[in-house]
């Protein structure tokens, strides 16, 4: 069969394959937790040792413009498993919340036609589910019985490998399975100096344009390195368990994480450094001319549909995100020239529980964000007090970096760097990528920008119309108002009611 037909017809292709006897593709779901784009070694790092995902990638798929979702933990996973962009899922939008049963998971139609489900480690997470109507989480079973010493404190004690090897045992062979491998790492806290320690040279790391090059925060980026090769490492062993087993060659193997780096202007930012992720895609019976780089945008929702494509199901009509199976199939793909991140509440750090919600489309050489509060502190309020967590500018975790960025913001160096981390944005960025790609400059406003900032908006405003943003078409707007379910750290903080 043609190759442009095997996407064309699926699923009818896969269903009648299954009817043939011819097994369907199992799926192995490899997540990290807060690691960026440049983090590995195929993308280009000279210090990060990532052989899993450079293997995953040399011998399937690269993306060079995935982009998750929303740079926020529970809102990505649960546009990931949902398939749908976090405007379109109420609650899940915000993280520490819940993801309201009324919504369908790629996960639960391929356990209806029969997949055998599991996860180890981080799934659906962190929030409470029973809140939105499920009694389990969305990604399967949970297998976190093995443990492990971790090498370094910070890094989580659960076998994520040595658990995937038990899901694999406890399955039968005549059904596929669908598994989620999601680590902690390399999210904070990391172990000071754990770097250094592991034997990298503070001296070869490439530190991004948005932090101050110096000793602390190259130090800084070595700790979260050290995480990032042990997400790595359960992802290799848990390829060579599919090897053992027999059962490589027929599973889909992602490797990704679910938004970017736990840094100042990364991290719960709509900027590249928290919204580009590593992606990559291994399945020798799906894939055509592996060891390609796909340039084509993608969001991390494109999963969803994807996963029941191979499956040979059909897409649940609330599913927005589209299939990549085209890709797989190395056919051209014009209309994949752009992504879209959004972002709600992160961890409730203004007066009243208050989010900052904003939207954005990435594009080639354009990143445009549209900020609907901007009176409002996008890091969270520098006044520790209204922020659950108790710390300032609370919507960026606690670390060396940001310290020495705060008690350092007036220094020479150290300014710009520290206001574009902390201070207030307008309701409009615009940035031009081919002259600033680590979008330090906002152009917005600027006259020989305003075709394009025109352009830009008009085709993220379009996007929002289409999927039906509340925000834009109007409807429930409330965000701001549903509940928080994370740890409130100050005395007498609450999500302020709705009027």
């Amino acid at each position: 069969m043609k190759p442009f037909l095997f996407a064309l017809l699926s699923p009818f292709f896969f269903l009648v394959l299954t009817a043939q006897g011819q097994k369907r593709p199992n799926i192995l779901f490899c997540i990290s937790d807060d690691q960026s784009y440049a983090h590995a070694g195929a993308n280009g790092d000279p210090v990060v040792q990532t052989p899993a995902f450079d293997r995953i990638a040399n011998e399937g798929l690269r993306f060079t413009n995935a982009f998750c979702d929303a740079p926020t933990c529970g809102p990505s996973r649960s546009a990931i498993l949902t398939g749908q962009p976090i405007w379109r899922l109420e609650e899940a939008g915000n993280i520490h919340s819940t993801l309201p049963s009324k919504f369908t998971t790629y996960t639960e139609e391929l356990h209806k036609s029969g997949y055998q489900l599991g996860y180890t480690g981080k799934a659906w997470s962190p929030g409470r589910l029973e809140a939105g109507g499920r009694s389990a989480n969305p990604a399967g079973p949970a297998f976190d019985s093995k443990k492990l010493k971790p090498p370094y404190k910070g890094i989580r004690n659960t076998d994520y490998a040595g658990n995937f090897e038990d899901f694999l045992a406890k399955t039968s062979d005549e059904k596929p399975f669908c598994f989620w491998l999601g680590t902690s790492e390399p999210h904070r806290g990391y172990q000071k100096g754990s770097g250094k320690l592991s034997g990298k040279d503070p001296a070869k790391v490439v530190v991004p344009a948005i932090f101050p090059d110096n000793y602390i925060v190259r130090n800084d980026i070595l700790d979260y390195y050290v995480e990032i090769e042990h997400f790595d490492k359960m992802v290799a062993q848990a390829i060579d368990a599919l090897e053992k087993s027999g059962q490589l060659e027929n599973t889909i193997v992602v490797v990704t994480s679910d938004h970017g780096m736990p840094f100042p202007r990364a991290k719960a930012s709509l900027y590249d450094a928290g919204s580009r992720v590593p992606l990559a895609i291994r399945w020798p019976g799906g894939i055509k001319n592996p060891g390609r780089d796909v340039n084509a945008f993608v969001n991390l929702s494109d999963v969803a549909p994807t996963f029941l494509e191979a499956a040979g199901l059909p897409t649940p009509k609330m599913m927005s995100a589209r299939s990549l199976m085209d890709l797989f199939a190395d056919q051209e793909s014009h209309e994949r020239n752009a992504a879209y991140i959004a972002m709600e509440r992160h961890d409730g750090c203004r007066k009243g529980g208050k989010g900052y919600p904003c939207r954005a489309i990435r594009t080639k050489d354009y990143l445009y964000i549209h900020n609907f509060e901007p009176s409002r502190w996008p890091s969270g309020s520098p006044d520790a007090s209204v922020c659950a967590r108790s710390i300032p500018y609370g919507e960026i975790d606690d670390s060396p970096t940001k310290t020495f960025m705060m008690e350092n913001r007036n220094q020479h160096g150290v300014a710009h760097l520290a206001e574009l981390a902390f201070g207030m944005r307008p309701a409009e960025e615009l940035y031009d990528l081919k002259t600033d790609p680590h979008q330090l400059h906002n152009l917005a406003g600027s006259i020989a920008y305003e075709t394009v900032q025109q352009s830009m908006r008009q085709r993220l405003f379009d996007h929002l119309r289409e999927t039906k943003d509340p925000r834009i078409v109007g409807g429930n707007v409330d965000w701001d108002y549903y509940p928080y379910y994370g740890k409130i750290s100050t005395k007498g903080w609450a999500v302020d009611k709705k009027p």
